[in-house]
């Protein structure tokens, strides 16, 4: 599990232009027995935001996720990234930050990463001293040669996104990874986040409003099965958390 991780997330291609660039759905499709959690999703995302995908627990955000990361099946879908040129997205293009960091217990945080970047070190782009990427990510230097086990998990949530900053996967999964965190580690998550949207398409899954609304550029609301944009510059209608939360409230009654 943790060295695919490594693969997927390491395995991308040095010479990644920083051209505007789509991520396509088309026409997802996935149930689980006779509930039908995504319903015929067809949507664009495009780089240079951060897409706040909100819906309430169990409303198929992770579902989605790992779809177009290939770990489920989807019944019907197709995944495309377009940068001038429309092609099928490859594992190499995706990186995903889980919820529940998984990173391997029996390596210090020096190790992890510098084995992470010698099985892919011919790939990874503007490659720097594994010290430089350490500061980058606010980790104190008595941390760096901890053992990972012994990390907390704001730590262990930083790890898995700075093996995703080594890499430059062009699209960017975030599955609630700021739901745990303390206040002070949530804020730099935060201002890591902007400063990398320049270049990639980040998706980032939670349901709790308030976080989308001041992390996102967009908001993209998962409801009944479908994805349903709303206007971030709605926000000085009284009535745009009202809709939000009636939207969520529908999921939740049905």
């Amino acid at each position: 599990m943790i060295l695919e991780m490594l693969y997927k997330a390491g395995t991308v291609c040095a010479n990644h232009k920083e051209n505007r660039m789509e991520f396509i759905i088309e026409h997802l499709t996935k149930s689980f027995g006779t509930k039908e959690v995504l319903k015929d999703i067809s949507f664009t995302f495009e780089s240079g935001k951060i897409y706040g995908l909100l819906g309430r627990n169990g409303a198929g955000k992770t579902t989605l996720f790992n779809c177009v990361n290939k770990d489920i099946k989807a019944e019907d879908g197709s995944f495309y990234l377009n940068d001038g040129n429309k092609a099928q997205i490859r594992p190499e293009d995706i990186g995903y930050v889980l919820s529940a960091p998984t990173v391997p217990a029996f390596l210090t945080g020096r190790e992890f990463i510098k084995f992470f970047i010698e099985i892919n070190e011919s790939s990874i782009p503007d490659l720097r001293p594994i010290d430089e990427y350490f500061d980058m990510m606010n980790i104190e230097p008595g941390d760096r040669n901890r053992l990972l086990k012994d990390y907390s998990h704001g730590m262990k949530n930083k790890m898995q996104m700075l093996v995703n900053i080594i890499a430059r996967p062009p699209l960017l999964l975030l599955d609630e990874p700021l739901t745990s965190l303390d206040v002070v580690v949530a804020e730099e998550m935060k201002e890591l986040l902007r400063s990398l949207k320049k270049d990639r398409i980040i998706i980032f899954s939670t349901h709790i409003m308030e976080l989308a609304l001041d992390l996102c550029d967009e908001i993209v609301i998962l409801n009944h099965g479908e994805l349903e944009v709303v206007d971030k510059y709605d926000l000085d209608n009284s009535g745009f958390k009202d809709k939000i939360i009636r939207a969520l409230k529908e999921e939740e009654d049905d």
